[in-house]
């Protein structure tokens, strides 16, 4: 993720470093609020301004995905790969779904259109939560 930084043409501030760091390889699908906590440990004179503008910046420059599939709060990933995710009702836990869904390779090549991005999101329990239900 650094080399495509750099090749952006940004300047690798620390406080743009230490998020780049935190996301690298992350699977929690931080929010803002969850990154700005990891980070005001090390950095206690940054704010939630400064984090939330870094990652908007990297949005911007497809260095991450921005996910509305929670319902209180934006999710931030790393993985800009062509995937799905699945939101758990009761942990409120995000996972990564690796699913071939023919009918979206076929939308990719819709005529007269462009599909530069399909999010497909999934809701319900998690198999933890499910087993936990049933207790």
């Amino acid at each position: 993720m650094i080399k495509n930084y750099q090749a952006l043409g940004l300047k690798l501030t620390p406080q743009r470093l230490a998020v780049l760091n935190y996301l690298e390889g992350n699977k929690s699908h931080p929010s803002a609020e969850a990154v700005f906590q990891a980070l005001k440990k090390k950095f206690p004179t940054i704010s939630f301004a400064t984090v939330y503008n870094i990652l908007e910046t990297f949005k911007a420059k497809g260095l991450i995905q921005e996910l509305n599939i929670d319902p209180t709060r934006k999710r931030f990933d790393p993985d800009t790969s062509f995937h799905h995710h699945f939101y758990c009702f009761s942990c409120n836990q995000l996972f990564d779904v690796d699913l071939a869904i023919p009918l979206l390779k076929e939308a990719r090549s819709l005529e007269g259109f462009e599909v530069q991005k399909t999010q497909v999101n999934f809701y319900g329990l998690c198999p933890k939560c499910r087993v936990n239900k049933r207790k």
